[in-house]
């Protein structure tokens, strides 16, 4: 390749690596596959969060441009939003969040933390995935600001190489534990997860499929999910110097665990979190890694990985959102 992961600006904010560890007692539970997670909920800023991995790329750039504020968006409860607002707060740049909803009488789970963590917040009433980002960005380049717009999820080809680099990470971690695993499995949503992923695997020679657990319908603006991810991963390997060429089939994407649609908690998300948290003392989020977990458990007892087979679950982070949750969680109306 042309350029090299560490030629890239890149403003260091986490605790790198995060901890690959096996879940022992929730193996024994499944009676499955041996069952590893990757701890992305561990990464430290903000309350932790895999988000953060782009955010280093995403803020590199920004500062390497001089840009004095960042704006983004997400639902009310997004944790790519909660992750920014933390990043920018750590490298002292105003931060500006485009967050779907109306303002709400009590401030809870992430949104509470965007505002400790200084951010200025626009709400944005059905759109929820950035729709008004650009109209903010160019109201504060008015102002005479220059604004760095990251999307929705991070979700471009700068933040996706924090998941190219992650990869080489993983690889590292599987060889000191000698783990080969059949599988790497996590929640997928705005599509800069699984495009670096899939393009890490190609980079640093790691061959483990990789599997993402649609939380969302699945699409891009106009294009079917499948497709965006082929042509944001061309464009990330297009900025490496590598070939890319990759096709929607190239991307293993499990829609049917929807249930309820975005942010909607079902029967499928509480058993993931209770069991996992009473198994392993380890909390999910109840939008993504709660989903994906549960799409897991699906697979593993539909027979998709037997005993013989080696599972990571790459939990991405997301925890704060618990907290605003907690009547769907404790079975209240």
């Amino acid at each position: 390749m042309s350029r090299r992961l560490d030629q890239l600006p890149r403003q260091r904010l986490i605790f790198l690596p995060t901890p690959l560890s096996p879940l022992e007692r929730l193996t024994a539970a499944l009676r499955g596959p041996r069952l590893y997670i990757k701890r992305d909920d561990l990464t430290g800023l903000g309350l932790g969060g895999n988000k953060t991995r782009k955010l280093e790329f995403l803020l590199g750039e920004a500062m390497s441009q001089g840009c004095d504020c960042v704006v983004t968006g997400g639902a009310m409860q997004s944790n790519h939003s909660r992750q920014t607002a933390a990043a920018a707060a750590a490298v002292g740049l105003e931060c500006h969040l485009a967050l779907g909803g109306e303002e709400p009488p009590t401030a809870t789970g992430n949104l509470l933390l965007d505002r400790l963590f200084g951010a200025v917040v626009h709400w944005c009433g059905s759109d929820r995935k950035g729709e008004r980002i650009p109209r903010i960005a160019q109201d504060l380049h008015a102002q005479g600001h220059k604004p760095y717009i990251i999307p929705y999820g991070g979700s471009d080809p700068v933040g996706a190489m924090g998941f190219v680099a992650a990869i080489g990470e993983l690889k590292a971690q599987l060889a000191s534990q000698d783990v080969r695993p059949d599988a790497v499995v996590f929640a997928s949503s705005s599509g800069g997860t699984q495009a670096g992923m899939v393009v890490g695997m190609d980079l640093f020679d790691l061959d483990v499929p990789v599997i993402g657990i649609g939380v969302d319908k699945g699409e891009a603006g106009d294009l079917p999910y499948e497709t965006w991810l082929a042509t944001l991963a061309d464009r990330l390997a297009s900025r490496l110097g590598k070939a890319g060429g990759y096709q929607a089939a190239d991307f293993d994407v499990r829609k049917g665990y929807v249930g309820g649609g975005y942010g909607v908690v079902g029967d499928l998300e509480r058993e993931a979190i209770s069991l996992v948290a009473r198994q392993e003392g380890i909390v999910l989020d109840p939008v993504y890694t709660a989903r994906a977990m549960g799409g897991l458990i699906d697979l593993i007892r539909r027979g998709e990985f037997d005993r013989s087979k080696s599972v990571v679950f790459w939990h991405t982070g997301g925890t704060p959102a618990v907290f605003a949750y907690a009547d769907e969680l404790s079975g209240r109306p």
